[in-house]
């Protein structure tokens, strides 16, 4: 709405134009500015729907997750397929008959002839202010689009630690002096839940990728506005991949730049047990990130580990014991220190990367 009022439009609206500091978002692609020509509607919009609002709207309304929808199509939702996913009543909502019931009609006769819709358009007259009001329609509908979804088991992490607050003393103690051992540029805390060890690093000065499976406490986590620390919802048992042309579009997170430092705290019984990741795979891949690691065992006997194995058949994460974690770390990393929490049934490891 800013660029039409200086007499200028966006050619397109892709939310990968925006790029994140922190948690403040950064517009990069100048060059989807264009001077705005009068008797042409918003090229953009049906970028904007199938990328932004359709999306958004799912969530609001269906609570269905878009990410994983959009990592399986770049082009995002189509209007076709959002008006299939709506039941009656959700078509009286605000907005559905414009952008969704009367786009998909309007798709279906014009989908042969964009030329003509153009020509048709500057025939009648169309101006500015008509992309304008669209424009601030589409805000308003996007301001009160709320996500009702309810947090995951884990997204309350003080209420389901089992060590005490001595121990979680220590361990912040621990993760504050790797920190400050390591002296990182870029830190990932995978699995980081409500942020404790994401805060602690980016109050020393690193910048923090903080990602966690929980939309619910990510989302929490961006609302702090830390400019040293970069929330993400991210499936570390199945992360979205390259995307587009030959893969190369969007780049896999770890094509994007390796961590100086990797903090998998509580995190490796959930991949292990829950999403059967054998511990050897899941130390390769610390490993190939490049940088030291301070990793968290769970002990077979810890309340935590006993609830995911109770869902398992005996027997079947026979080789999940301590020594062994401790004989894998030990061929990947040299470990420089060790320490034990919770009468030992958790152990916090500081590992630098083998040279």
């Amino acid at each position: 709405m800013h660029a039409l009022a200086d007499g200028l439009t966006l050619k397109d609206a892709t939310p990968y134009n925006v790029q994140w500091n922190g948690p403040r978002p950064v517009f990069i692609d100048v060059g989807s500015f264009e001077r705005y020509r009068e008797g042409t509607a918003w090229e953009g919009y049906r970028q904007f729907c199938q990328l932004q609002l359709y999306p958004l709207m799912l969530t609001a309304w269906k609570d269905v997750p878009f990410q994983p929808w959009l990592r399986g199509a770049l082009e995002g939702i189509t209007p076709a397929e959002m008006h299939s996913l709506l039941s009656l009543r959700d078509r009286f909502r605000r907005g559905v008959t414009t952008h969704v019931v009367l786009h998909r009609r309007l798709e279906a006769r014009y989908a042969d002839r964009a030329g003509e819709v153009k020509r048709e358009l500057a025939r009648a007259g169309f101006r500015k202010e008509l992309v304008l009001a669209n424009a601030r329609k589409l805000r308003g509908i996007v301001e009160r689009l709320e996500w009702r979804g309810g947090s995951a088991a884990w997204g309350d992490y003080t209420q389901t630690r089992t060590y005490t607050e001595a121990d979680a003393g220590r361990k912040a103690e621990f993760v504050q002096d790797a920190v400050r051992a390591v002296e990182p540029g870029l830190v990932w805390d995978l699995g980081c839940n409500d942020g404790t060890y994401s805060r602690l690093a980016a109050a020393e000065g690193a910048y923090v990728v903080a990602v966690d499976g929980d939309h619910a406490v990510v989302d929490r986590l961006a609302r702090e506005e830390d400019e040293n620390l970069l929330p993400l919802v991210v499936d570390l048992a199945d992360p979205s991949p390259s995307l587009g042309w030959r893969g190369a579009e969007r780049r896999h997170l770890p094509a994007r730049g390796r961590p100086d430092l990797t903090l998998a705290l509580a995190l490796v019984h959930h991949l292990a047990i829950t999403r059967n990741v054998p511990l050897a795979e899941l130390l390769d891949w610390f490993a190939s990130l490049g940088g030291a690691l301070v990793v968290e065992f769970v002990d077979p006997a810890d309340s935590q580990a006993q609830r995911l194995l109770a869902a398992k058949r005996d027997g079947l994460h026979g080789d999940y014991t301590r020594a062994e974690f401790e004989r894998l770390i030990a061929e990947r990393f040299d470990v420089a220190r060790a320490e034990e929490l919770a009468g030992g049934t958790r152990v916090l490891y500081l590992a630098q990367p083998r040279t």
